[in-house]
């Protein structure tokens, strides 16, 4: 069975798992005695274990089976949980994760886990815990009437194999409700039950099993010399196997085609029993049926399958834009109940098609839980981080960007924020510290605010330090806000770590992450209280295909400038320019703030006229400021951002460009890197 066609399925649930194993040990560092934790690790670990084996994944799928041997010995009351087992489970994890994104990455998974492998083999009790399988499976020793039909000639060689000292069985198995390799499975239970006998017949049929057409529940009969525990063992090691059940079959037993449609099936004699007992109870099960039914209602979706649509949808909204524009021109009633019909839709379209893109911020959240508990050991600091709204959803693209900014943020919190338990308890207050990260939409932007009870941001350490550095000059270090200052750390180079550290302190990681926020179309904002801590505050737009721009006119060519970077627009006289230093600058209420002709930037054609008057667009980078000079303002406009492809990726200050609703292109204009 061609496997490959699973990969992408299988990296995705093995990382799942990985993560479920990942916060279910750190629920289990806080409630050792709790076993059902332990429980939920081992079904995580159990399914990667399988995955990974069907997938032919071999050192992967050993390494999780020596994990569940300490596992198993947890919840069987063999071992107990110490912080040791559980940094040396960690490690293991760890190890399962870099051989997962050895194989996203296309390798092959493997690695060396001797030292893991001989810790786990060290922690392992000697004594053999009952495995799951002997503990979960159902097995029935009485003959039943067959659950299969079968042919004359499939009742003779059963007959002459039972003669010959075999046992026949009929194995019913059922997979779990989400189980979505669901041929996998099936192929890997074929394949144990060829291992330890002959598989005779199935039901339904091996081609539709393969493709994948049945339900949950499938039949194999097999002939075998092992018992029915050993089998039903095995085939219930498989990963997402929900039930096991095995009837053994005797001479006699056997229903034919023809008995069919007149002998019930076990299951009908059951649901018989319960007509003819409890006619409520008939009813409250043909509910409950009715309820479980439906599978499940979400699929998985390549983001590339998403992108392409988005793709299309965009080409949709612009031909919207033109036809909005025709219809103006003709001014035809019929056509323009059309167009506005049209519009209508397209919104719900567009909206639709937003949320599809939406992830929930948990997909970066989830793997802070695990770094802070490594940071606050390596740093011998006691630190609780909390989550608020995991649940909140941003754009894919934007998720993929934001996760490196804040694991700065949060080692930053961590290694200057927040102080040892010694210092803490001196201060009166607890000994461990609290790293709060919440997550919340607001208007169309989504605020991200990461807040500790730390030491909090010294002023005048920054202030000093930054004027040290030509950051900023004593003149200007008196005309800032406390918010202004605290903003400062996030300047290139600046560090008031007295000493480096491997975590922090060499001022290159909070200007990465202003500027990758500003890159997103994104803020940050600092507020912070000497002794009780700080907050980071950080603001995205939900999505950045579609952004609201002001657009303008710079003599014949139309420009968009994105409304996130405008402080305000205005009209300034000729006369009102100064010059400093080699520079047209023009003094904004008090503030020197340099002018850029958008004309000679993008070196546009002159047409010699000269007004007496300048239109400009104030724009910001951070504490920056520039005017941006143009000709005309067009109007503010919502439009879709489109790449200008590989062979014009490097056009200084452009980011992309857009189609407009008369057809014509319009520049997007990054701010970003017109203002040094």
């Amino acid at each position: 069975m061609e496997m490959s066609q699973y990969l992408e399925i299988f990296i995705e649930e093995s990382k799942e798992n990985l993560q479920a194993c990942n916060e279910q040990l750190l629920a289990l560092e806080k409630h050792p005695n709790d076993l059902s934790i332990v429980n939920e690790i081992f079904r995580a670990a159990h399914t990667l274990k399988g995955m990974a084996a069907t997938m032919g994944y071999d050192d992967l799928a050993n390494l999780t089976h020596k994990m569940e041997n300490v596992l198993d010995g947890i919840r069987n009351g063999v071992l107990a949980v110490t912080p040791g087992i559980l940094d040396v489970v960690f490690q293991a994890v760890d190890d399962l994760e870099a051989m997962v994104f050895s194989i996203a990455d296309g390798g092959d998974g493997k690695r060396d886990v001797s030292d893991v492998v001989r810790l786990l083999q060290q922690i392992e009790s000697g004594d053999a815990p009952g495995t799951a399988a002997e503990q979960e499976v159902a097995a029935t020793a009485t003959a039943l009437p067959s659950r299969l039909t079968y042919e004359a000639y499939e009742q003779t060689v059963i007959e002459e194999a039972i003669e010959q000292g075999f046992k026949c069985f009929e194995i019913s198995v059922s997979l779990r409700e989400d189980c979505l390799l669901k041929a996998a499975r099936v192929y890997m239970v074929f394949e144990l039950l060829e291992k330890d006998g002959e598989v005779i017949k199935s039901d339904p049929p091996v081609d539709q099993l393969e493709e994948e057409r049945f339900d949950r529940d499938f039949t194999v009969s097999i002939l075998t010399m092992e018992s029915a525990e050993s089998m039903a063992g095995k085939v219930e090691s498989v990963s997402e196997i929900d039930r096991v059940s095995i009837s053994p079959i005797e001479t006699g037993t056997f229903r034919s085609s023809e008995d069919t449609f007149t002998e019930p099936s076990p299951e009908k004699i059951q649901h018989e029993i319960v007509e003819e007992s409890t006619p409520r109870l008939k009813e409250e099960n043909a509910e409950n049926v009715k309820k479980a039914a439906p599978s499940s209602k979400t699929i998985r979706v390549n983001i590339d399958r998403l992108d392409i649509l988005m793709n299309l949808f965009e080409e949709l909204v612009i031909d919207r834009g033109r036809l909005e524009e025709i219809s103006k021109q003709f001014d035809n009633p019929e056509l323009n109940e059309t167009v506005e019909r049209m519009t209508r839709i397209s919104g719900d379209l567009q909206s639709i098609i937003l949320n599809m893109r939406m992830v929930p911020v948990e997909t970066v959240f989830n793997r802070f839980p695990r770094m802070v508990r490594q940071l606050a050991k390596d740093l011998d600091k006691q630190i609780e981080l909390k989550i608020e709204g995991a649940e909140t959803e941003l754009d894919r693209t934007v998720i993929d960007e934001i996760g490196d900014p804040l694991v700065h943020l949060i080692r930053n919190a961590i290694d200057h924020g927040i102080e040892t338990p010694e210092v803490r308890t001196k201060h009166g207050k607890e000994p461990f510290g609290t790293v709060k990260l919440k997550a919340y939409h607001s208007g169309n932007h989504v605020f991200i605010e990461l807040e500790d009870d730390g030491a909090g941001i010294n002023k005048e350490k920054v202030l000093q330090k930054a004027i040290d550095k030509g950051i900023v000059s004593s003149d200007q270090a008196l005309t800032l806000s406390d918010r202004q200052i605290y903003e400062l750390i996030l300047s290139s180079g600046f560090s008031t770590a007295e000493k480096l550290s491997d975590i922090s302190g060499r001022g290159v990681g909070l200007d990465v992450v202003r500027s990758t926020i500003e890159s997103l179309g994104g803020s940050i904002t600092i507020d912070s209280t000497v002794g009780e801590g700080s907050r980071f505050s950080i603001q995205l737009p939900l999505t950045l295909s579609i952004i609201a721009v002001m657009l303008v006119d710079v003599k014949s060519e139309k420009y968009a400038i994105p409304l996130s970077s405008i402080i305000e627009t205005a009209i300034i006289k000729k006369e009102d320019v100064l010059h400093a230093h080699n520079q047209k600058v023009i003094d904004f209420r008090g503030k020197v703030v340099p002018l850029l002709f958008l004309e000679e930037v993008f070196e546009v054609p002159s047409e010699g006229d000269e007004a007496d008057q300048y239109s400009i667009v104030l724009v910001r980078k951070g504490e920056k400021t520039a005017a941006l000079v143009v000709d005309s303002f067009i109007g503010q406009q919502e439009v879709v951002l489109k790449s200008l492809g590989h062979y014009l990726n490097d056009i200084f200050a452009i980011s992309g460009a857009t189609i407009l609703g008369d057809g014509q292109v319009a520049l997007i204009i990054d701010c970003n890197a017109l203002i040094h």
